[in-house]
């Protein structure tokens, strides 16, 4: 596993094991609420969670906040427990659920009233906005307040047994209505919600808020350190409060800024809008920064953790490039994926000294960065395909590949020299007649003469036929979330983000591939088989990224 970089989170839990706090342990936890899929926001601080639990010799949970069954879906859980363990952490027996302690959280509630710290109230959802005033000017308070011990006991014993109807009555802590922090205005505890729950069932028709749940569970799990993201910073008063007054364990929350990625969206809110509107192909799409997205797009967990590690932790936010994301999966692609040959946009090539019913197999180096991993036989034959954009028929002077009268490589083979070309009705070219030069076998020529281009290509008669999904950004738009007046931010969604090639060729090597398996197209990008689409036989490669390194590019600009 990747070490953690050095930041302030880091140096806070190092800091508290040195000094003995919580007697030096570090326990941690991932408490994602099942309401969706997760993405790559999501990795970061689980990165960050189970990482600094690794890297302290502590452990991290992985807890669902369920306390809103209306939104909550046995699906989400399921999806979330695989795409923590793809990312490769464990949490060995700590897996827990909110929703496990609503009884303890009852009976904390019911200490609460006792202490004379909170109080059913029956203002409506409305009503309560209206009372909380605003940042400039506070809120006043409920006409049920007042309500004596007794009658909230009763009152709150009736909600739970299921006497009054939803958005009736509420539980309030009784706090400050006066406070500068909006969030302790006698924040609602407990809401009315007739509704079957995942996990419970029917037992329950009332569920705690958020904001009680959410610093209780950590409380009871032992966390030591409550690493959140900074929407919660003005929360935290709140949970000390919670905390406090109930005299139980307090964990130290510590905020970090969120991660925010160029060229897509990670609001959920959004998501669900391009799923639910159509605008993409399910939460798996591959152009989709969902973990479950990424992952059919061929994008590694290996790749991902370390665009996590790279980028940091920092109070302030900041929109991090795409292409950094693309450079750390790129780079971790090139030590591992094998290198095959693949043609997207066919043009025939007949090798016209080429003997008719010769064929013959050359090697070739599976990975140059491997030493491990071999070589392969690829097939040669008279008729080949190479790349339409590998010819021209009347060159400029910057293009150095396969042009009329010219010599070019072809890789692991033979020198070919263009001697004609045949066009259809329309004037469109539709075959080269090449010669190839015996003598050059493994591609160099032996009286030493140079070519100045090396191309791939493919034996027609061997080629496995394929559907290629070219992807790109989702959005133009390098923000879509700084919207202009009177916009959308599905008005920036790139019109060009998918561009699907039907009659595309791959070297037979691949006729035993996999769905999941990833490979490196010689001189086009690195490509997985898609593990939704594919069936034997007729395979379809999602492109994970292009060979091209905008990274690099950015880079060097900035230096």
């Amino acid at each position: 596993m990747e070490s953690q970089a050095s930041n302030f989170i880091r140096n806070i839990v190092q800091e508290d094991v040195a000094s003995g706090k919580y007697g030096g342990k570090v326990i941690t936890r991932f408490p994602p609420e099942p309401n969706g899929y997760l993405h790559i926001g999501h990795a970061k601080s689980i990165c960050l969670n189970f990482g600094l639990a690794a890297e302290f010799g502590g452990y991290c949970n992985l807890r669902f906040d369920d306390t809103n069954p209306s939104k909550e879906e046995q699906e989400y859980v399921d999806s979330i427990i695989e795409d923590v363990r793809w990312l490769g952490f464990d949490w060995g027996d700590g897996l827990y659920y909110a929703s496990d302690y609503f009884e303890q959280m009852y009976e904390w509630a019911i200490q609460l009233i006792k202490m004379g710290k909170a109080y059913v109230c029956d203002l409506s959802a409305e009503e309560i906005r209206e009372y909380r005033g605003t940042l400039t000017e506070p809120g006043k308070e409920s006409p049920y307040r007042s309500r004596s011990v007794e009658e909230n006991l009763n009152l709150f014993e009736r909600m739970r047994n299921g006497e009054f109807p939803d958005g009736s009555k509420t539980l309030r802590a009784k706090i400050d209505m006066s406070s500068g922090n909006i969030n302790m205005r006698d924040p609602v505890m407990y809401r009315i919600k007739h509704e079957y729950h995942h996990r419970t069932g029917n037992k329950w028709c009332i569920y705690p808020m958020y904001d009680y749940a959410h610093p209780l569970s950590d409380s009871i799990e032992g966390i030591t350190h409550s690493i959140c993201t900074m929407e919660y910073e003005d929360h935290r008063p709140l949970y000390d409060w919670f905390l406090e007054q109930l005299g139980i364990h307090h964990p130290q929350q510590i905020e970090f800024a969120r991660l925010n990625l160029s060229h897509t969206v990670l609001s959920k809110r959004k998501l669900l809008r391009l799923v639910k509107e159509g605008y993409v192909n399910g939460w798996n799409d591959p152009r989709m920064p969902t973990i479950t997205g990424m992952r059919r797009r061929g994008y590694t967990p290996e790749a991902i953790r370390n665009f996590c590690n790279r980028i940091g932790v920092a109070k302030r936010e900041s929109l991090v490039d795409m292409a950094l994301l693309e450079f750390c999966v790129r780079e971790h692609l090139n030590k591992v994926a094998p290198r095959v040959m693949a043609v997207l946009h066919p043009l025939k090539v007949v090798i016209t000294n080429y003997p008719e019913d010769q064929e013959e197999y050359l090697d070739a180096i599976n990975n140059p960065e491997d030493p491990d991993a071999g070589t392969r036989k690829v097939p040669f034959s008279k008729v080949l395909y190479i790349e339409r954009g590998d010819f021209m028929e009347n060159p400029h002077k910057q293009f150095f590949r396969l042009a009329p009268g010219r010599e070019v490589r072809l890789r692991y083979a033979y020198f070919i020299k263009c001697e004609s070309v045949v066009k259809d009705r329309n004037g469109e070219i539709v075959e080269l007649h090449c010669t190839y030069d015996p003598a050059t076998r493994g591609g160099n020529a032996p009286d030493g003469r140079k070519v100045k281009a090396t191309l791939h290509w493919v034996s027609a008669p061997h080629a496995i036929e394929a559907e290629v999904r070219l992807y790109d950004y989702l959005f133009v738009k390098e923000n879509p979330n700084d919207v202009e007046e009177g916009k959308d931010f599905t008005d920036y969604i790139n019109p060009k983000s998918l561009e699907i090639l039907k009659s595309c060729y791959v070297e037979p090597s691949l006729k035993d591939a996999m769905p999941g398996d990833r490979f490196q197209f010689e001189r086009i990008g690195y490509f997985c088989i898609d593990t939704v689409d594919s069936t034997p036989g007729k395979p379809i490669f999602n492109r994970i990224v292009s060979l091209k390194d905008e990274w690099a590019k950015i880079q060097k600009t900035q230096r």
